[in-house]
């Protein structure tokens, strides 16, 4: 029990995902050739805060391309932040309203279990038990949407409008670093020598640390199963390998799909990488995918998790330093059970962490995402399946639901604009950009009925981690479905529960 506890609290430790933001297209040394006059026009005056709204609906891939094309009238912005700021306050009020009334539910079920006392049937006992934890269930949610998910939504959208306003400045300014030249002093400017510089000393020393970590995530339940399926995992393993080879890692890959459904991928010390079995679903051409190895290769080369372990053994955590930097560096979750804890609040108990315990640098994801750039690049493939990837889990179906990994990340802007910077000062790839191959589109065929059994068999599962009553249909879980507007969730009436 006192070791369930332990992985429950861990859950409020959620840092990264590992899934990130890059770049445009095709990567270039030097300047853009400007079209001919004859393909210029005057920019789109955009004055109406509905219309700047109806931009926003598209995904930073094609905003980064029409920003410059925009003319955004300042009253229009500051009218739009001043809407999204009411918005936000009214839809966190609207959750933590129905926090509120589930409270008041959950203390009149139990009243009623007290009063009923031993006259009470069993069938009586148990609905009554059932109410109580359904209704325990919808006061996480709403928590955890006026928490967490609600803010993120909003932040999402302000950094779409941030990106149309200050994208065009930007990229004059990265233009002109690479007319001067003064792009080749940024940090890790050597990309010519990846494979022969040294991120961080010391990655073979991390080895040890490494196996130790996945031997506690195993022995405490923290890492589903590898999927049962040879063909995926030699795919995947290909696909790793060819980012490996083409990064500063200089430790042997160890590379796992787990059966999972998250959209997740995580880097243990040493070079140990797993990719969870959503991620692969979720991901539509092969770049995408190797956009996100390369950036939890990248953690791996800069020794971040080893970092954080050495940390957390310092500040005394009163768990293992192997878990905290495990769940740090998921940045969502590791596994099925971390996953509900998390999304019905077991967090909760009142030991959420604060990250700066452990000293934990958002330093470390700007870091990853700029290597994790490189590496793509280096391994040929074209790094817009970075930010497509982004753009994705952003909205996708019951994302923000959950860890809401962005509200500990650096902001959606900065790491859209330094990735893309990083893409512009990049030498032009020697051939065509991968995007996608066949190998991935037989991979996706294999994971098809893999994916339709798994979502078959969860239908029927509690959505508890911990089902003290058996037996119970639990409530509809309030879901953010793409393409739906944010208002649309936010105007969502509490469920009544019986």
């Amino acid at each position: 029990m006192k070791d369930l506890f332990y992985r429950l609290t861990a859950t409020g430790l959620i840092l990264t995902i590992g899934v990130l933001p890059a770049a445009q297209a095709v990567a270039q040394s030097q300047p853009p050739s400007q079209p001919p006059p004859s393909a210029q026009s005057a920019p789109q005056v955009i004055s109406s805060p509905q219309d700047l709204r109806a931009i926003l609906n598209k995904g930073y891939v094609e905003l980064f391309q029409t920003a410059s094309t925009l003319q955004i009238q300042p009253q229009a912005a500051q009218q739009l932040r001043d809407q999204f700021k009411r918005s936000e306050d009214a839809c966190r009020r609207n959750f933590r309203s129905h926090s509120s009334l589930y409270s008041k539910q959950i203390d009149a079920a139990r009243a009623e279990l007290k009063k009923g006392g031993e006259k009470l049937t069993w069938q009586q006992r148990h609905v009554l038990h059932c109410r109580i934890q359904n209704l325990q269930m919808l006061k996480s949610e709403a928590d955890i949407l006026a928490s967490h998910a609600i803010p993120t939504a909003y932040d999402n959208l302000g950094a779409k409008l941030d990106l149309l306003q200050q994208w065009p400045e930007q990229h004059r300014m990265a233009l002109a670093e690479l007319a001067s030249g003064a792009y080749e002093q940024r940090r890790w400017a050597d990309v010519k020598d990846i494979g022969f510089r040294q991120i961080a000393a010391g990655q073979k020393d991390d080895i040890r640390r490494g196996q130790q970590a996945v031997e506690e995530m195993r022995r405490t339940g923290l890492l589903p199963p590898a999927l049962d399926n040879k063909e995926i995992q030699a795919y995947v393993r290909n696909v790793a390998m060819k980012v490996a080879h083409n990064s500063d890692l200089q430790v042997p890959l160890h590379i796992e799909v787990i059966n999972s459904r998250e959209i997740n991928a995580f880097a243990l010390p040493g070079g140990y990488l797993f990719i969870e079995r959503g991620l692969l679903d979720a991901a539509d051409d092969e770049s995408e995918l190797a956009g996100v190895i390369a950036h939890e290769i990248a953690h791996d080369t800069a020794r971040h998790a080893a970092k954080l372990m050495k940390r957390a053994t310092i500040a005394g955590i009163f768990y293992q330093a192997a878990q905290v930097a495990a769940i740090v560096l998921t940045g969502g979750v590791a596994g099925i059970g971390m996953y509900y804890a998390l999304q019905y609040g077991f967090y909760g108990l009142g030991m959420v962490l604060n990250l700066k315990l452990l000293g934990v640098s958002r330093d470390y994801e700007l870091e990853a995402d700029q290597l994790g750039v490189q590496y793509a690049w280096k391994a040929g493939y074209d790094t817009s399946g970075f930010i497509r990837f982004f753009d994705k889990i952003a909205t996708k179906k019951g994302y923000i639901n959950g860890a809401s990994w962005f509200r500990t990340h650096p902001p959606f802007y900065q790491r859209m604009v330094l990735s893309e910077r990083e893409i512009m000062f990049l030498p032009k790839q020697a051939a065509t950009p991968i995007v996608q191959t066949p190998q991935f589109e037989q991979m996706k065929k294999e994971l098809a009925p893999i994916v339709a059994e798994a979502e078959s068999e969860d239908a029927n599962k509690p959505t508890l981690l911990i089902t003290r009553e058996e037996g119970c249909k639990p409530p509809r879980k309030i879901e953010y479905k793409p393409g739906q507007p944010i208002e649309d969730l936010c105007a969502t009436p509490p469920q009544a529960v019986t």
